[in-house]
């Protein structure tokens, strides 16, 4: 039986109604349970890399991967936010297995289309490729390549997204309220009382001064509430009592409050409100936690009220995913 001089070194050969014909070079990692490793068009630097792999020559070096490496060890522990860490690691699973053995020059945008078409969370794949942009700028400050982002000024090239559009009316909200323990409750007042994300009810501390101060772990930006202003918060804090807790949020005993604490305590709130109201159940069970930041929003006085509230820099964003209330018009006659 004759021995290929380069095993696992596999040619794919793909015709177009022109008659056009494209070759591209693959090392062929089946039984591994690994992708195959993409080696270009080119059949001289096809053989240089298939030679780097068979004799286990560094692979990263003028590859993306390079640059997920850096951007892992340099660029994700500077970030504050726990959930932003979370999700970029998330995405770095999902980035890592496709695009890092490849070269810069194979990326382009028809390869990036392709992957959206072949992701099942179709919005999920845009977040993916938002972060492998942010990693190509990146790149490209770091001299790891000079091309520039395959999908530079297109527009439409990803995925359509809608933003959902769910409303927590007084009847929902308090539907939820009554079946939640004292817990989920402060919860459910600091965010739509302060408008602030879920990750920062539980973090935000005890009021200085009468001021409770807070700094977004999304945005770090550092604002303020004057808690004497506000009746829900000094409700909030007479039930606290003299609970020896830094944590504005925190169990009877003191306890700060977890994410999985508050997601247990919620989904049997939900549970317990449909069985009690079952003309609003399919709508209690599409109303998640974190939309009590959308109620906040209908709650404040006005557009430009509700984004300075959210701490956006656009009250565009807060009237696309936030703002459902509508805005009262005048007849003219």
């Amino acid at each position: 039986m004759k021995k290929s001089k380069y095993p696992r070194l596999r040619s794919h050969t793909r015709k177009g109604k022109g008659g056009q014909v494209w070759v591209s070079y693959w090392y062929d990692m089946r039984g591994t349970g690994k992708p195959d490793v993409p080696l270009g068009n080119d059949y001289a630097t096809a053989i240089q890399q298939w030679d780097r792999l068979v004799n286990h020559l560094p692979m990263t070096k003028g590859r993306v991967q390079e640059a997920i490496d850096k951007f892992k060890e340099r660029v994700l522990p500077t970030y504050t936010s726990a959930e932003t860490v979370k999700g970029y690691t998330k995405n770095l699973r999902q980035l890592e297995p496709v695009f890092g053995k490849a070269g810069w020059h194979e990326i382009t945008l028809p390869v990036l289309r392709q992957y959206l078409d072949g992701r099942s969370a179709k919005t999920q794949g845009n977040r993916e490729l938002a972060l492998l942009s942010v990693i190509w700028g990146k790149a490209l400050l770091w001299g790891m390549t000079e091309k520039t982002w395959p999908a530079a000024g297109v527009k439409g090239w990803k995925n359509p997204e809608q933003p959902r559009e769910f409303e927590v009316t007084t009847e929902l909200f308090n539907a939820v309220y009554e079946h939640a323990d004292q817990v989920l409750r402060d919860c459910m007042d600091i965010a739509t009382t302060t408008g602030m994300r879920l990750t920062d009810t539980r973090t935000v501390r005890m009021p200085v001064d009468g001021r409770l101060r807070f700094r977004a772990g999304k945005t770090g930006k550092w604002d303020f509430f004057v808690v004497e202003k506000s009746p829900v918060l000094t409700a909030l804090l007479e039930r606290r009592g003299n609970a020896e807790s830094v944590m504005l949020l925190t169990t009877k005993t003191g306890r700060a409050v977890s994410e999985s604490m508050l997601r247990t305590r919620y989904d049997a709130a939900r549970i317990k409100a449909s069985a009690a109201y079952p003309k609003l159940a399919d709508d209690i069970k599409a109303m998640f936690l974190r939309d009590t930041r959308k109620r906040a929003a209908d709650l404040a006085e006005d557009v430009d009220e509700a984004s300075k509230l959210l701490q956006h820099s656009s009250k565009s964003l807060t009237v696309k995913h936030y703002r459902t209330k509508g805005n009262e018009l005048k007849a003219v006659r």
